[in-house]
């Protein structure tokens, strides 16, 4: 099914999901099919492992509500695995403005907190943010 049919459709909730560089904006859409389009790719040819596409997945299998919604995500920034977080961030934050009884459950498994780790700055002096010069004693 093609990504413009899918989006067709009226009523729609919206999340926001960060991790570390990727921001994921994500949209469910009732009524679907359990279809997932991410950057209007299929989950299976934008993630290539089984592992992201299962973090992918979390939150909607947790509140077994993976047939009843068809999911269009726009993410940039950061790596797979990042992106995969912020869209599982964004996916639980939409299920909560859908029914306040899957807030509980998500915040129990740790879905609707933002991973706060991000990466360190590079300081002066250094080759990476700790990362120092070889030290030569002669």
């Amino acid at each position: 099914m093609t990504a413009k049919k899918i989006l067709k459709k009226k009523i729609q909730y919206w999340g926001t999901g960060r991790r570390k560089k990727a921001i994921a904006r994500v949209r469910l859409i009732p009524n679907g099919e359990g279809n997932i389009i991410i950057n209007k790719r299929t989950i299976d040819e934008y993630f290539p492992l089984e592992t992201l596409k299962y973090i992918v997945r979390q939150p909607l299998e947790l509140t077994n509500t993976a047939d009843k919604y068809d999911v269009a995500v726009n993410v940039i920034g950061g790596g797979t695995t990042g992106q995969a977080g912020a869209i599982r961030h964004g996916i639980a934050r939409a299920l909560c403005q859908t029914d306040e009884n899957y807030r509980p459950i998500l915040k129990k498994a740790g879905f609707l907190t933002r991973d706060p780790r991000m990466k360190e700055r590079k300081k002066y002096g250094l080759h990476k943010a700790r990362r120092a010069p070889q030290f030569s004693k002669r």
